[in-house]
């Protein structure tokens, strides 16, 4: 078995929001393969989720921000259920991670839910058009997964944190600040402004 050391359940619970020794139970559980455990907590966290999700989430904040050149600037509401959990540092320290990323990263997306029927059905031809011959047999196979990709690089929960090193993305910031704040958290929107750009 790994040696489950604090310092991998400390990051198994950043990335999830998941209490420390849930966390350090499903790497026992998984001998130390993070991405097992996550899905594990996963698995096991839908009823809690499930109870959560039925809560309204109705404070939170607006927050933006411009970029140092002013060329860019940013705004996103992120909510939550009360206006002390929206008054706090570590809410307001994730709002401006998420603005911060969306001025670099530049999203077309919040989420998949998001994306036009008629956006994903470009891509899968497009996909299917960059085909070889030898491709044929496992054709759906490889266009999923470039699909999948396509969700990755446009939309924005999807999305690794451009300031973190070890691929934690956009929506693990959001679960994580449900964990650690014990409420619900609903990225909501974005919007992204640069200068000069077109307005249609």
């Amino acid at each position: 078995m790994a040696d489950i050391t604090a310092q991998l359940v400390k990051e198994l619970r950043e990335r999830t929001g998941v209490g420390m020794m849930d966390c350090k139970n499903a790497l026992e559980e998984t001998k130390g393969d993070m991405d097992a455990a996550i899905e594990n907590l996963r698995k096991k966290g839908l009823k809690t989720l499930g109870k959560r999700m039925d809560r309204e989430a109705k404070e939170g904040l607006i927050y933006s921000y411009l970029h140092p050149n002013s060329r860019v600037g940013v705004l996103v509401e992120l909510n939550c259920e009360t206006d002390f959990v929206a008054r706090g540092d570590d809410f307001r320290e994730t709002a401006k991670g998420i603005a911060m990323h969306v001025a670099w990263a530049n999203p077309r997306f919040l989420d998949r839910e998001q994306v036009p029927a008629a956006t994903i059905e470009s891509e899968t031809a497009l996909f299917r058009s960059q085909l070889t011959p030898q491709q044929e047999k496992v054709a759906d196979k490889i266009v999923s997964a470039k699909l999948e990709k396509f969700f990755e690089d446009n939309c924005l929960v999807e999305q690794v944190d451009m300031r973190d090193g070890a691929g934690k993305k956009i929506g693990d910031l959001v679960t994580g600040l449900a964990g650690r704040t014990g409420e619900r958290i609903i990225l909501r929107r974005f919007k992204r402004f640069e200068l000069g750009e077109s307005l249609s």
